[in-house]
C-alpha cells in the first residue's frame, strides 16, 4: 500500500460558541486533511513535532483513534502545541486568531531530537504539505525542508502542495512569494485556490500557477463552487453540487484534498477525483469544526483501498 506523509502543525482550538463558550479540541490543516486521508483507507502518517504535556498526549490519542499513523511525531520536552481561537459568523465564514510562535512543529527541522523523523521523510511514497506548512519553518528550517523534498522527488516520490495561504504566518509577502515559487518548481500535483494566488500575486496569481502546467497536475478552486484541472492535456471546469446549508467552512479544502488524492491514489482520473473532494468538501460544511462525526460521512467514502501507484 502507498504510504503517505502529512508535514505540518496541529494546535489546541478554542471554538467560540454563541453563548460566549468555548469548545476545546484541536486542528490544523495537514492534519484535517491527514484524518479524512485515513478514513478514506489510505497509510498516512502525520509528521510534526509536539511537547511533552497532557494536551499533546490528547492530540496523539485521538490521531491515532482516527487512524493517523504517530510513529514520526516527535516530542521537545517542556514545550506546549500552539493554540488558535476560531470564531465563525452567520454565513458559516470563519475567523482565527492564533497563538503559535513557540509551537513545537516550528522547529521540526532543527533540533536533534527530531532528526530521525526528517530522515525518514523522504522513504514514504507521497508527500503532502500546504503553505502553512512553510509558513512555520524560518529560513534555514525552510531551505532544509526544500532539500529533503528534492532528495524525495529524486527518489521518484510524489510531492503535493496545498497553497493554503495566510499571510499572518508570514514576515513579509516577498518572501512568502519566494517560497511559493520555489515550491511550485518541485511538486508533482498543486492544489490552488484563485483566493490563495490573488493575496500572494494579485492579479498575476493564475498565471503563476499556469506556467506549471506542462509538468504539474494543477487543480485550481474558483471563487464559484466549481474547480479547475489542468493535467494531462485537459483543461476542464468540474463544478460542484451548491451546499444551501452551509454551517461552518472549516476544513473545506483540506477534506477536498483528502478525497482528491485518495481518488487519484486509487487510479481515478483527475475530472471523478474533483468530484469527490467536491462531495466530501461539501458535506464537511454542513457541519461545525474540521472534523465531522464518521457517521457523517457521505455515502461510498470510508471504503475505498488505494492502489500502490498513482495514475500520471
Amino acid at each position: 500500500m502507498t504510504q503517505v506523509a502529512c508535514i505540518g502543525d496541529c494546535m489546541i482550538e478554542l471554538r467560540e460558541m454563541a453563548d460566549g463558550h468555548f469548545a476545546r479540541g484541536y486542528g490544523g490543516d495537514t492534519l484535517n486533511t491527514a484524518v479524512y486521508l485515513a478514513r478514506l483507507g489510505v497509510d498516512v502518517d502525520y509528521v510534526t513535532a509536539l511537547g511533552d504535556d497532557p494536551w499533546s498526549d490528547e492530540m496523539i490519542a485521538g490521531w491515532g483513534a482516527e487512524g493517523v499513523g504517530t510513529r514520526k511525531v516527535g516530542r521537545i520536552a517542556g514545550r506546549l502545541p500552539g493554540l488558535y481561537i476560531v470564531q465563525t459568523d452567520a454565513r458559516g465564514e470563519r475567523r482565527f486568531s492564533y497563538w503559535r510562535d513557540s509551537a513545537p512543529a516550528r522547529e521540526l527541522f532543527d533540533r536533534r531530537e527530531t532528526e530521525a523523523i526528517v530522515k525518514d521523510i523522504p522513504e514514504y511514497d507521497l508527500l503532502y504539505f500546504s503553505g502553512i506548512t512553510l509558513s512555520l519553518y524560518g529560513e534555514t528550517g525552510r531551505q532544509r525542508f526544500f532539500e529533503i523534498l528534492k532528495h524525495a522527488r529524486g527518489k521518484g516520490r510524489r510531492i503535493v502542495f496545498d497553497t493554503n495561504f495566510r499571510s499572518r504566518g508570514w514576515p513579509d509577502l516577498v518572501r512568502a512569494q519566494e517560497a511559493y515559487r520555489t515550491a511550485f518548481e518541485g511538486v508533482d500535483i498543486i492544489l490552488a485556490s484563485t483566493e490563495d494566488l490573488d493575496l500572494l500575486f494579485s492579479s498575476d496569481g493564475v498565471r503563476e500557477l499556469l506556467l506549471h502546467r506542462a509538468a504539474t497536475e494543477l487543480v485550481l478552486k474558483l471563487t464559484t463552487p466549481a474547480c479547475r484541472i489542468i493535467a494531462g492535456g485537459v483543461d476542464e471546469q468540474v463544478a460542484a453540487e451548491p451546499v444551501p446549508d452551509v454551517v461552518d467552512t472549516t476544513a473545506a479544502g483540506d477534506s477536498f484534498a483528502a478525497a482528491y488524492l485518495a481518488a487519484r491514489l486509487a487510479g481515478v482520473e483527475p475530472r471523478e477525483a474533483a468530484r469527490a473532494g467536491h462531495r466530501l468538501a461539501g458535506a464537511v460544511v454542513r457541519h461545525p469544526g474540521a472534523i465531522i462525526p464518521r457517521a457523517s460521512m457521505p455515502d461510498g467514502f470510508g471504503s475505498r483501498q488505494p492502489r500502490q501507484e498513482m495514475q500520471r
